[in-house]
């Protein structure tokens, strides 16, 4: 076989640094990795259901990388790499269908097409990512465990196929996990980024609010949702956040990030002496009430061993007594989920509509519903009735045009904000860090959701995490930290996440 064929690319092992690596030494070349990748899908995405809709312009976007690199011309990390884009962003070409049948014309509904891209996938083309295509959602992203009623059918999870996949970015942890990508882009309104890297044994970027324009991409909640990477390693998605962050002028509360990032960007904190000193907390009742199962409990010890031996200071329930558990409310009729923060849908949902272009089918949120109502995910058995359990949510539904005011939210979130900046103060904290979830990994197709410890709290704070891996139950399933801090911290954070994944031996 011939030196450099897409045959011979070992998609396994590679990072974006081992892909720059082997453009500069000729080993292979974009073209060839993006076809390696997409003989990847071919091979594998009828086991997994992870993409959803193909790039066939991919391979000429890398061949136009290579040419480029040719030239001379100096060209960023991401140059080159494969990346997938979760179906609810929009990418110019391709139907945001948000994993509904009823946004899908092969499947009996209309089509939403851009006109343009949202601003993270323009800046992933900016930066020469190859999209090699779209990637599986549960219908309008309602979950955080898994993609069963999309359209496409479920998404399997590759580390455990009998376990859910993490929601709602359930593809494009499942496409990363299984080397049919390097990178991946997600998103998170309570739990879809976080919950799938830790399902899959990734790394996940759960951004503070305002720090990546979503802009162009379907909404749950104008005041919660946040665009992040998944990646398999810390490295990788802090790439990924150089490219996604900073100020859009078609996102006004990214205005708030300016200023906010590190000084030769993410990678400059990825330090593996980043831990050395620093005060960490660690979860308890006080956070939440809520107890980690018996095998979880002797994960999170052993986890506490490696912390402490890279030079961690650890602090046992720093929030206990501060009232921040309490501030905990799940949305009836649901058990587990704050859903505050998502009245604002149908205005959200409206300007999302206004920004497709002329030429859209829908354009207000009438017209959504209007096409939508055979199925009406709003309605007494949609998949958001729980939203009429908010308070403002009916006069959001009766004027979609204006904005509801949320008061129970807004002071919400300024308790959490203020206790939790309170509690890093007096216990002079540097971030928190938590098992990502309470207990293992439900069944694919079981009635249970997966047990989060920070899905919530920090989305209705605002507050940014990291997770990372962090080994496995007895069962196979993976066990997964994340580190928590305040807004804005993201560089800290990373550097705590490679330094426990570089030092752990992850």
């Amino acid at each position: 076989m011939e030196r450099g064929s897409a045959m011979d690319i070992d998609l396994d092992a590679l990072t974006v640094e081992a892909v720059q690596a082997g453009f500069k030494a000729g080993t292979f070349t974009a073209e060839q990795l993006a076809r390696a990748c997409f003989d990847r899908i071919e091979r594998d995405n009828g086991k997994y259901n992870a993409v959803i809709f193909l790039n066939p312009a991919a391979v000429d976007d890398a061949r136009r990388i290579d040419e480029r690199r040719a030239a001379g011309e100096p060209l960023g990390p991401l140059a080159g790499v494969p990346v997938v884009i979760k179906d609810p962003m929009d990418m110019v070409g391709f139907p945001t269908t948000a994993g509904w049948a009823k946004l899908y014309s092969k499947k009996g509904g209309v089509d939403l097409m851009p006109e343009r891209d949202a601003p993270v996938v323009a800046r992933m083309r900016r930066a020469g990512a190859i999209l090699l295509g779209k990637t599986n959602v549960p219908i309008l992203s309602h979950t955080g465990s898994h993609a069963n009623d999309s359209w496409a059918g479920p998404t399997i999870n590759v580390v455990m196929p009998d376990r859910v996949p993490g929601g709602s970015s359930a593809g494009t942890a499942s496409a990363v996990a299984s080397c049919m990508a390097v990178l991946g882009l997600a998103e998170e309104t309570g739990g879809s980024i976080q919950n799938p890297a830790s399902a899959q044994n990734l790394v996940g970027i759960k951004p503070t609010i305002g720090l990546v324009p979503n802009a162009g991409v379907v909404p749950l909640s104008g005041n919660r949702d946040v665009v992040g990477p998944i990646a398999r390693n810390v490295r990788d998605a802090a790439l990924c956040l150089d490219v996604l962050a900073g100020y859009s002028s078609e996102d006004p509360k990214t205005l708030a990030s300016v200023g906010r990032q590190p000084e030769g960007g993410y990678t400059a904190a990825l330090d593996p002496n980043a831990l050395r000193g620093k005060r960490i907390g660690l979860y308890g009742p006080g956070w939440r009430n809520q107890p980690l199962s018996d095998e979880a409990a002797v994960l999170y010890e052993r986890v506490k061993g490696e912390l402490a031996g890279l030079g961690a200071i650890l602090v046992d329930d720093p929030f206990a007594g501060s009232g921040f558990a309490e501030l905990r409310k799940p949305t009836p009729p649901l058990a587990h989920f704050d859903a505050r923060g998502l009245e604002s849908i149908p205005y959200d949902l409206e300007k999302y509509l206004q920004r497709l272009g002329k030429h859209a089918p829908l354009k207000t949120f009438a017209e959504f519903a209007a096409a939508t109502k055979d199925d009406d995910a709003f309605g007494a058995q949609g998949i958001l009735r729980y939203l009429h359990s908010l308070a403002d949510f009916t006069a959001a539904m009766a004027d979609p045009s204006v904005p509801p005011e949320m008061p129970e939210f807004v002071d919400v979130k300024a308790r959490y904000l203020r206790i939790f900046n309170a509690v890093m103060d007096a216990q002079r904290l540097d971030g928190l860090v938590f098992p990502q979830m309470r207990g293992e990994l439900p069944a694919l197709h079981g009635q249970d959701v997966i047990q989060e410890t920070t899905v919530g709290e920090i989305n209705i704070a605002g507050l940014p995490g990291i997770a990372v891996p962090a080994g496995f139950y007895a069962s196979g399933a993976p066990f997964g930290l994340i580190f928590v801090g305040r807004q804005w911290d993201e560089g800290r954070l990373l550097g705590f996440a490679y330094a426990y994944e570089v030092g752990a031996g992850r």
